[in-house]
């Protein structure tokens, strides 16, 4: 079933007039894969050796949307590693990569394992002069937060998209700021044929290829916006946790920001700014903040919006998925059933018999599965359905309570915004 020989990390390059990234790899049964990123504007200057560095952290990361079509244990990459590198990648290769094995009935044992050369010594991190903000968007309710934190503050920022098809969110040309793109052309032809599919790190990727961007803008703080999600697993395949986004934890934050500080530039960083905040917290601070100027305009729906060949200049919501119902959840302590229900065609999904299953699932009732999405943990969803404001329907089951602290933080890094 699964073959001895290896996925090759084939290549990379950056074209300074075209802006475009390029990385080929090798699939075990001989498929090339290459994938183009093409950036849309950099400085006059910028630092060249930085950028090699981290182009080659894309190269890697941006790898499992390929490794996936037919995984093996073993990899082949010519540059050499240290131990931190080597046991960071395996976290991505397989941490990373969990709910592909879980649904595809793999073990760790199946999954890349990256091995560290004796005694060597990778080149130390630079200074590095940059200054200014590049925040990441996706046209949901945790980006919008940030970006409206940061205007609250008169703070100046980049915000920053990367597209799958050239298009952007109408949305985002509301933030104040003049947004940036980037556009992300996977080898779709050649990942029609894969063996294997499913989910990968993608946040990691996203992670990368900002600050890629960062650094051709100059720029020196990188922001994500993550709260706390992605912390509960789902499930457990031996000893390793199944999780739908790995990528999303507080331990790969600290992960990716020590491997930047670590391999490309101790002056750059990058994380979230809403890592301390429940989901729950975020919510009701979007509910505060931004409801009224983006709630006909913002979707956190995946099924409806940022797929491949999706149009993402109008998002919406399906309100038949899970990320709805979590929607759903996290919203009905802090609107109106009215308000709530108009981004979901007027319709009250507590009354919808199709997502009883779903809301099981957010909820931890009856052991189901906790749904693969970024949603709630499953104690502040149970203490959000408690806390709905009048007028919503009941769910057709019982839900246990909740001692869940809606004001409790939790450990992130400091960002002086």
């Amino acid at each position: 079933m699964f073959l001895k020989k290896s996925f090759i990390f084939k290549n990379y390059a950056f074209d300074p007039k075209s802006l475009t990234a390029t990385f080929s790899y090798q699939g075990p049964r001989g498929t090339t894969f290459t994938e183009k990123i093409e950036f849309e504007q950099a400085a006059e200057k910028y630092d060249q050796d930085l950028l090699e560095r981290a182009l080659f952290l894309s190269f890697i990361l941006i790898g499992t949307s390929y490794y996936k079509a037919d995984p093996t244990k073993t990899v082949k990459l010519d540059t050499p590693l240290d131990s931190f590198q080597s046991n960071f990648f395996n976290k991505v290769y397989q941490e990373g990569l969990s709910q592909f094995a879980f649904e595809n009935r793999l073990t760790r044992n199946h999954l890349a394992h990256f091995k560290p050369k004796t005694n060597f010594q990778p080149v130390a991190p630079k200074p590095y002069p940059g200054t200014g903000i590049l925040s990441l968007q996706s046209g949901g309710k945790d980006s919008l937060l940030t970006a409206t934190l940061l205007a609250e503050q008169s703070k100046s920022f980049t915000p920053w998209y990367l597209s799958a098809n050239g298009t952007h969110p109408t949305v985002l040309d509301n933030l104040g700021q003049p947004l940036l793109t980037a556009t992300r052309s996977l080898d779709l032809e050649h990942l029609r044929s894969a063996k294997f599919n499913g989910h990968v790190p993608v946040t990691y990727i996203n992670q990368s290829l900002a600050l890629v961007q960062a650094i051709l803008l100059g720029k020196s703080t990188i922001l994500t916006s993550i709260g706390q999600e992605g912390n509960e697993p789902h499930a457990k395949i031996g000893d390793l946790a199944v999780n739908h986004q790995w990528s999303k934890t507080w331990e790969a934050e600290q992960l990716f920001s020590q491997y930047v500080h670590t391999y490309i530039s101790e002056d750059i960083q990058i994380g979230s700014p809403l890592r301390q905040f429940s989901e729950l917290k975020i919510a009701q601070l979007f509910a505060e903040k931004c409801w009224k100027k983006y709630q006909k305009s913002f979707s956190s729906c995946n099924v409806a919006n940022y797929r491949q060949t999706t149009d993402t200049k109008t998002l919406s919501w399906c309100g038949e998925c899970a990320k709805c119902a979590n929607t759903f959840l996290l919203f009905a302590p802090f609107l109106e059933k009215s308000q709530l229900a108009s981004i979901f065609g007027g319709k009250d999904l507590f009354a919808d018999e199709s997502l009883v299953d779903i809301f099981k699932g957010l909820l931890g009732i009856d052991g189901k599965l906790k749904p693969f999405e970024c949603v709630g943990e499953i104690a502040e969803l149970r203490k959000a359905y408690h806390k709905k404001l009048p007028g919503y329907t009941d769910l057709p089951f019982s839900v246990p309570d909740s001692n869940f602290d809606l004001e409790e933080t939790h450990p992130s890094q400091i960002f002086n915004l």
